[in-house]
């Protein structure tokens, strides 16, 4: 009796592991902030070309900059390509007195069918806005990570799965869209309901787009996860190019 009891914890554990990483990556606020300047964030010079204004992320409109929470020295931007393209750049800025400083950049993908402003449980778009950065986790042991991090073979792909898939979760960043900020990655408890989806996470890249997070290089992440300090309010701006400009 207390062998088959331990099989079938064990089956438990394995069959809770497993609905974590089907729904992982491919469902889906962030904090609001003052206002941080006009509508071109641009200044202009003499002869009337602009140059960019240093106080605000490049490239990112009213809409967006105004939700970077005003203690936020750390920005993790994500320039996606188009509004149904899987392609991105990932932008690490980091604020110096009142400059955001460009620090670090990486090529990246998000969701494979693009960006939405109403993300759902399924539609393989990333969900466009801000959203603080509070824990990583994954398959690895912790590279250093000034993170809370959860090192578990829980988050391993399941080997169904593409074997180009089977490490994108070696080392993953929850992005806090429809979670709970303090908790491991892996938790599935959604505040705004199923439908809204979850399990949002920068995590490593195959090559492709994913079901609605945003990849990138195993360098990438690891620069990330030593360099993301929650004591400057880390979050993440992400959209597609028309969407972060509006």
């Amino acid at each position: 009796m207390r062998i088959s009891g331990t099989m079938s914890m064990r089956a438990a554990a394995a069959a809770a592991a497993a609905l974590v990483l089907l729904t992982a990556c491919g469902n889906g606020g962030g904090d609001s902030g003052g206002d941080k300047g006009g509508n071109s964030g641009k200044q202009a010079l003499r002869g009337g070309a602009p140059t960019p204004d240093p106080t605000r992320i490049p490239d990112v409109g009213d809409r967006l900059q105004s939700q970077i929470p005003d203690q936020s020295r750390q920005v993790v931007a994500v320039y996606g390509k188009g509004v149904n393209s899987a392609d991105a750049t990932v932008v690490l800025y980091t604020k110096q007195g009142k400059a955001w400083e460009r620090t670090h950049s990486w090529t990246a993908h998000n969701g494979k069918r693009g960006w939405t402003t109403s993300h759902h449980q399924g539609d393989k778009r990333s969900p466009v806005g801000v959203y603080t950065l509070s824990d990583a986790g994954g398959v690895l042991p912790d590279p250093g990570a000034r993170l809370p991090y959860t090192a578990s073979g829980s988050f391993a792909a399941p080997h169904y799965w593409p074997k180009s898939h089977w490490t994108d979760f070696n080392y993953v960043i929850a992005i806090d869209y429809n979670r709970v900020k303090g908790a491991s990655p892996l938790d599935q408890t959604r505040p705004e309901g199923q439908s809204k989806g979850g399990s949002i996470w920068l995590h490593m890249d195959h090559g492709s787009g994913t079901s609605a997070c945003v990849s990138l290089s195993k360098s990438g992440m690891e620069y990330l996860l030593k360099n993301l300090d929650p004591k400057l309010h880390p979050v993440v701006v992400m959209g597609d190019k028309a969407h972060l400009a509006a």
